[in-house]
């Protein structure tokens, strides 16, 4: 999964392989949303692939957090991704799921529902990541995703050790849930994440080159992430 702010990131990410294009807006957060028009144009661009659209590092507000959502999926994005930045504890996060699920029942919409924790909770006074697999099994949700808040140089396996996040997959998995892993990682990280067992990795930093003074998705490098994720599966 490869994330993409505008259009032309998007071409260069389906040139370069990527199975998932994930629209955000860094600029807003970690799991910031795009504008409407800029996820509309970049869906077309997605060259059949799927798309993923995130809805924001979401205060806890159930109301805002389905609308939003809604929105998102009448775009025909596949998935729907809620950064659970307000929620402090397991009922808050379970309300606000929930809330986002039954709107996609309600709408009949397709969009899975993915959540998405914070390594860095603790600094972020959010709910902790690991507790969210029972929090999306009892939600029905699709599935869960651990990211990094406040991107500072460290990534996922700074937070977490590699047997931590074996555990939080299989678990997942036991639930009927599917798993994505981010923050700020890289090739050099392509072993761990197979080892964990993950359904899907998230890619961002670790892919763009610098164009006018900006970070800007490179064909180049998402094509050697992939060639390299694919050697390393066939080598186990």
């Amino acid at each position: 999964m490869v994330s993409v702010t505008n259009p032309d990131e998007a071409v260069e990410a389906v040139k370069g392989g990527a199975d998932i294009i994930d629209v955000k807006n860094p600029a807003e957060g970690a799991l910031g949303a795009n504008l409407p028009w800029i996820t509309r144009r970049i869906i077309q661009c997605a060259g059949g692939c799927e798309v993923s659209a995130t809805i924001g590092d979401m205060p806890n507000l159930p109301g805002t957090a389905s609308l939003a959502a809604l929105a998102a999926a009448l775009l025909k994005v596949d998935y729907v991704k809620i950064g659970m930045l307000g929620p402090r504890n397991v009922e808050e996060a379970k309300i606000l799921t929930g809330t986002v699920v039954r709107t996609m029942n309600e709408f009949k919409l397709g969009a899975k529902v993915v959540i998405a924790g914070f390594a860095d909770y603790e600094k972020q006074g959010c709910v902790d990541p690991m507790l969210l697999p029972k929090v999306a099994r009892e939600a029905d949700a699709w599935g869960v995703l651990i990211d990094i808040r406040e991107k500072s140089g460290r990534n996922l396996f700074d937070y977490y050790a590699l047997d931590e996040i074996k555990k939080y997959v299989q678990e997942s998995h036991k639930l009927g849930l599917k798993t994505a892993l981010a923050g700020s990682l890289g090739k050099e990280d392509m072993q761990r994440i197979i080892l964990t067992g993950a359904d899907i990795m998230g890619a961002r930093r670790k892919v763009c080159k610098i164009q006018n003074n900006e970070p800007t998705i490179d064909t180049n490098k998402v094509r050697e992430m992939v060639n390299i994720m694919k050697m390393t599966i066939t080598l186990r």
